[in-house]
């Protein structure tokens, strides 16, 4: 090999070693998120894009070691959904659905809310709307708007037990939302909640929350 190939060489490698740092410079270390940071999220329903599409599904491994073995509801949650639908892992809906309800169990009302949705329109589990309901109430009794609207609407299409009227308007009656027409929705199904109701049951029902 003559000197000057060997300069060609060794110019080209020292280029491409020196262009490695900077190439790695583009993959940032994800940092793993809070309980705070995830319910943000699952409220907003952005957990699914920010694991896949912004983290690029560099957590996949820390997720399942949270649910897995350190048992974290929002953990088992945010595992349970992405298994179920695919996302950074092979699907399996079973054992996704497995750790929404470990989480449920824990008191995870995203989790609670999911299911009872999830029981109601028969989506992934064959349809149970009395098992939607018992998913549901706990979510709404927690506070979940969500939740909430949908066991109302559950309880006004005569499914369930007219006993729950009174929790149902006592929820909704107290909720706070900035959506308009989420405001409308909540006033009407109050209107048509009432009518099932005696007046002094709906009197009952408007006291404020504990």
């Amino acid at each position: 090999m003559t000197w000057h190939k060997a300069a060609i060489i060794a110019a080209v490698l020292s280029g491409v070693l020196f262009a490695l740092p900077a190439k790695s410079q583009d993959i940032e270390a994800v940092q793993l998120y809070s309980d705070a940071e995830l319910v943000e999220m699952f409220a907003t329903n952005e957990h699914i894009t920010q694991v896949r599409d912004v983290d690029r599904c560099q957590l996949a491994q820390d997720i399942e070691a949270q649910a897995e073995l350190e048992r974290r509801p929002t953990y088992q949650f945010l595992y349970g959904d992405m298994k179920a639908w695919g996302i950074c892992y092979d699907r399996d809906p079973k054992i996704g659905l497995l750790y929404m309800e470990k989480a449920a169990e824990q008191g995870l009302v995203e989790a609670l809310e999911q299911l009872g949705r999830y029981y109601h329109e028969g989506r992934l589990v064959q349809q149970d709307i009395e098992r939607a309901i018992l998913y549901l109430r706990e979510a709404a009794s927690l506070g979940n708007l969500r939740a909430q609207q949908r066991f109302a609407s559950i309880l006004l299409s005569d499914h369930g037990s007219p006993y729950d009227y009174e929790n149902a308007y006592h929820w909704l009656h107290n909720s706070v939302t900035g959506d308009s027409g989420k405001h409308r929705e909540i006033q009407q199904q109050l209107a048509q909640l009432s009518e099932r109701m005696p007046p002094s049951v709906v009197e009952k029902a408007k006291r404020p929350l504990e």
